[in-house]
């Protein structure tokens, strides 16, 4: 393959020109692995999108609400360690 021959990935992983689209793609990813990142809330809670860096849980009820809010920060880390990457920054409900 000659040399200045690049493959989509990489021109969608490092072309400015598809910022936006990466930024799309990373936040759905987050949305996608939740479960695999937090098995033991697959009854509970699911994830509905990222926006803005804020995770939108949709929670069974509100006692569980406030326990995951109460453990907003581990979520936060956890989500973050697991991407290797500040995908997020703040959780948030929705009903």
């Amino acid at each position: 393959m000659p040399e200045d021959i690049k493959s989509i990935g990489d021109i969608i992983n490092n072309d400015p020109v598809f910022s936006n689209l990466r930024n799309v793609m990373q936040q759905s990813d987050v949305v996608i692995e939740f479960i695999k990142i937090f098995p033991d809330l697959l009854k509970i809670a699911s994830a509905v999108k990222v926006e803005k860096k804020t995770l939108f849980l949709r929670v069974e009820n509100s006692a569980w609400r406030s326990e995951i809010k109460f453990k907003e920060k581990i979520i936060i880390d956890k989500v973050n360690e697991y991407f290797k990457d500040d995908r997020i920054k703040a959780v948030r409900f929705v009903k």
